[in-house]
């Protein structure tokens, strides 16, 4: 064992069916490079996980769904903690690093119905559930006639109350139920073209408490640059628009060959004020690209936009 070689890794996680899977997958990952290694989960309930009868937006936004494994990277109990990419807050504390983000799963939107066959096809004053105020606004901009009612809840619960006929359709990301092996209840692929991805969505991170630089190296083999360049300008973006789960915002960068494109939006609760814009380039740093999209929605007026909502807070 070298000594970059660790001989005990815990990874932090929440307890959700998807959480737990995203765990046991970077532990699986990590002990194929480590075989010597023992790597453990610790498994914890988030305040974000307990608090399911309000909005997120109501009640503090994602970074609700990390600050506790954050607090077990801080006193020791854990070495690591992994997250689905869209529930990491913007601006991470300074007590704390992204390590490694993981190559993207399919960053689509997945629309599950059991009576429908698409989106299209839903009838006027249909009841679709969501827990995104951005697939919320986009929903509203391009089906004004359908009712969208806020949905919470782990992704089995979620899957639950459509069955029990609550809701006649709800919008999920495709690689939760993906990798949860429930790919066969999408019914219909949102494009991202239609439905602008979360900043992250799709990518898993790996956190860690920012005096353990000896964790970096460690971790480095599962790490995907080209995921992570396009994961950083997407936050990037976001930042500079102050973007939260309290916004309606969101961004989708990819890469081909030599040039980096990424998409973005900015809307009103109600979809009636939208903006989108794109920016390509293959020359720019991840992050100068996200800035980039970020001030070119602000000419338009996203901060209007952004300053309208924060005062209906």
């Amino acid at each position: 064992m070298n000594k970059t070689t660790p001989k005990r890794l815990v990874i932090a996680t929440r307890e959700s069916a998807l959480a737990m899977w995203q765990a046991r997958f970077i532990q699986s990952r990590l002990q194929t490079l480590y075989p010597d290694s023992s790597i453990e989960i610790l498994g914890m309930t988030t305040t974000g996980d307990q608090i399911l009868d309000s909005p997120l937006s109501r009640i503090g936004g994602k970074g609700l769904f990390v600050k506790e494994l954050e607090q077990a990277l801080l006193d020791g109990r854990a070495d690591i903690a992994v997250h689905s990419m869209k529930d990491v807050p913007m601006n991470l504390p300074d007590d704390f690093l992204l390590a490694a983000i993981g190559k993207r799963e399919d960053p689509r939107d997945a629309f599950v119905s059991n009576h429908f066959r698409s989106i299209e096809d839903l009838p006027a004053s249909s009841i679709v559930g969501t827990s995104s105020l951005r697939r919320q606004s986009q929903l509203k901009a391009r089906f004004p006639h359908l009712n969208i009612i806020s949905l919470r809840g782990n992704l089995q619960t979620r899957l639950r109350k459509l069955d029990e006929n609550q809701y006649s359709a709800i919008i999920l990301a495709a690689a939760g139920l993906i990798r949860l092996g429930m790919g066969n209840r999408i019914t219909q692929y949102i494009d991202v073209s239609d439905s602008i991805p979360a900043v992250g969505q799709g990518a898993l991170g790996i956190e860690i408490n920012a005096k353990r630089t000896d964790l970096l190296q460690v971790l480095l083999p599962l790490n995907h640059s080209e995921t992570a360049d396009c994961v950083n300008a997407e936050r990037a973006m976001s930042r500079a628009l102050a973007g939260s789960c309290t916004v309606p915002l969101g961004a989708f960068a990819e890469k081909s060959s030599d040039l980096f494109k990424i998409t973005g939006f900015v809307a009103s609760v109600d979809g009636v004020e939208m903006l989108r814009e794109t920016i390509e380039s293959t020359s720019i740093t991840p992050e100068t690209l996200g800035k980039l999209l970020a001030e070119k929605l602000i000419s338009r007026g996203a901060d209007k936009i952004l300053n309208s909502l924060s005062e209906h807070d």
